[in-house]
């Protein structure tokens, strides 16, 4: 009589970053978690200064996880996500950092660990997009990342530059405001040519340039209204502020209009009958090259990335498969 064959066990990987995340409670609740589920062991991966989870994850995918648990801030996911890029195995997200920026995104459980981890194992699935970018330096040395949500140039980036890692501890992504104040002393416009598509390549000057896959940010900011992490297409928002109240017309689109108007009908109406706010300028595609005058610093995600004097940007639609909650 032929026994019926043994079905293998589906299997969790964790790559956590040790300075952001209490290994043993979290170790607690997968191991919980996994044995309801009837999971084989998980198998836990350590990011380092040399390894911010490409290689692990790398590593996870060989030894045939089913979906790779991302533990850490911004930086840990989007490392996961890129050595996870075209691969089919599943992203969970268990956000531990300041911004916690896809989770936002994703409408996904921010500081419930439980919650987290109970849909790394039996939430939905779901394909979103994957925003690439090539940096090229000034010596001409290049390198090819993923990002998530947002790419940015300019004083965003200065500013995530000259936040402090301590304050960000302290008090969150509120720290970020004092790192827009460190940065102006250095605010001046940015001089860049870009080209959008088979568009002809036009030149503009900006305070900062942004290309996102997602739109929203820490504190209720939708700096981006339209953008889908699954539309196939990036979405792109130019911010340069003119004459004494330029930044008050751009605080004024992004937190009023974007914020709390867009969230009703009404309010969408007078966006519509309202003059349109110059001082941010909004366009869309699938590939974005720009190319700056000199060196500006440049960021992904959040994290700081060195200065770049010309970027490539495109969409991989469907890249990324991500856990969600079961509908």
């Amino acid at each position: 009589m032929n026994e019926a064959p043994r079905v293998r066990k589906k299997r969790a990987a964790v790559v956590y970053n040790p300075l952001k995340v209490d290994i043993q409670r979290l170790k607690a609740s997968v191991e919980a978690t996994e044995k309801a589920a009837g999971w084989a062991k998980t198998a836990w991966f350590e990011t380092s200064i040399r390894d911010a989870g490409q290689d692990v994850t790398a590593s996870a995918i060989r030894r045939g996880a089913s979906v790779v648990l991302a533990a850490g801030g911004d930086g840990t996911v989007r490392a996961v996500a890129e050595a996870l890029r075209g691969s089919g195995v599943a992203l969970a997200v268990l956000p531990a950092g300041t911004g916690n920026l896809l989770a936002r995104n994703l409408e996904l459980p921010l500081s419930d660990l439980d919650a987290s981890v109970a849909i790394a194992f039996a939430g939905d699935e779901r394909r979103i997009d994957l925003g690439m970018v090539k940096i090229v330096r000034a010596d001409g040395d290049s390198q090819e990342h993923a990002f998530l949500v947002m790419a940015g140039l300019g004083l965003d980036a200065k500013m995530i530059k000259n936040t402090s890692g301590k304050l960000k501890k302290a008090v969150g992504w509120l720290a970020y405001v004092d790192g827009i104040a460190r940065s102006l002393p250095e605010l001046k416009p940015i001089r860049l040519s870009y080209r959008l598509d088979n568009e002809p390549t036009k030149s503009i000057r900006v305070h900062t340039i942004i290309v996102g896959n997602c739109g929203l940010l820490p504190g209720g900011l939708l700096l981006m209204p339209d953008a889908k992490p699954d539309d196939g297409i990036l979405d792109v928002a130019a911010l340069r502020p003119r004459g004494p109240f330029g930044w008050a017309k751009v605080w004024r689109k992004v937190a009023w209009e974007n914020g709390v108007l867009r969230k009703s009908a009404l309010g969408r109406r007078i966006i519509d009958l309202s003059a349109d706010v110059r001082d941010v300028t909004y366009v869309t595609g699938r590939t974005m090259r720009m190319t700056v005058e000199e060196p500006q610093d440049f960021q992904l995600d959040g994290d700081e990335f060195g200065e770049a004097k010309s970027v490539h940007t495109w969409v991989d639609p469907g890249a990324l498969t991500v856990k969600v909650p079961a509908a």
